[in-house]
């Protein structure tokens, strides 16, 4: 039968009701219909080798894809230094670069559906990547991720009050000034600790509650409570394994942002694909 093209009421009627459908699909699927949790299986440091080992294998599977996914993150680093120097903000530089993250996590969920889907045997490019904002996944994965968000701009309040009591309440005038403040004055050292310090407390609330969770989210429809219990869990099984994860990551994301934002192309993807494989290591489910 010859397929006709409607009127624009009844396409915009289909359009909708589509739309209808997607949105309550995933808003079905933010919740956990199913309490319990996985079986944790406790992480060790052979098991962060293992993930990174496969992260590296991974990206330099998927190094072209990969990085057409990737080059927007320099970009988004290098617009915002510009930004902070063209309004003043140079106090907020760092901040911002530290910032990556506790972002990462989300930004990573393509790769996550890379490393799933070879994984699976399946063939994939950056494309079908995206086919990780499927409505059953969609949902707790966007409310994830905006508390990732939410919780980078509170840090970037939070640094810019540390500078405040600190060094402030004059802004800096110049790069050099501003660094031999921080470096050669009690209220830069009083900076660095206080920032450090608090730095530290965003740091483990973003490692404890997405570590997992993001990876598993992608997996499985077991719902946004579920996957960010199984994280703590994880946490609190092992942590001196995840918090040399942590250190790992974060050591990773420092080195790569300091050549310009550039270290972004190659330390996301394999960090991303690490946290698939890591996942992986510590979740078993029943089936």
């Amino acid at each position: 039968m010859v397929k006709t093209i409607g009127n624009p009421l009844s396409w915009g009627a289909a359009v909708l009701s589509d739309a209808g459908h997607a949105i309550e699909t995933a808003a079905e699927n933010i919740g956990s219909h199913d309490p319990a949790l996985p079986e944790i299986r406790p992480l060790t440091l052979a098991d962060i080798r293992m993930a990174l080992r496969k992260g590296v294998d991974d990206f330099a599977h998927f190094r072209s894809d990969v990085m057409v996914m990737v080059l927007i993150y320099p970009a988004i680093g290098i617009l915002l230094a510009f930004m902070a120097f063209q309004q003043n903000m140079l106090h907020l530089i760092f901040p911002m670069a530290a910032g990556f993250a506790l972002i990462g996590p989300f930004v990573a969920i393509g790769l996550y559906e890379l490393s799933r889907r070879r994984e699976a045997g399946e063939t994939v490019n950056w494309a079908q990547a995206l086919a990780v904002f499927r409505p059953a996944v969609a949902g707790p994965v966007l409310v994830l991720g905006l508390y990732l968000i939410a919780l980078y701009a509170i840090w970037l309040y939070a640094a810019a009050w540390i500078y405040q009591v600190t060094l402030g309440p004059e802004l800096p005038s110049s790069w050099r000034s501003f660094t031999t403040a921080v470096l050669t004055t009690s209220e830069g050292y009083a900076m660095i600790t206080i920032g450090l310090a608090v730095g530290v407390v965003f740091a483990l609330l973003v490692l404890f509650s997405s570590l997992i969770s993001f990876p598993m989210l992608i997996d499985r429809r077991v719902g946004l409570p579920v996957a960010v219990a199984a994280s703590f869990r994880l946490a609190r099984q092992s942590p001196r394994a995840v918090c040399f994860w942590g250190l790992t990551v974060a050591a990773i994301l420092i080195v790569a942002t300091i050549p310009v934002f550039l270290g972004l192309i190659l330390a996301l993807p394999i960090l991303g694909h690490a946290t698939w494989h890591l996942y992986r290591a510590a979740v078993r489910f029943s089936d």
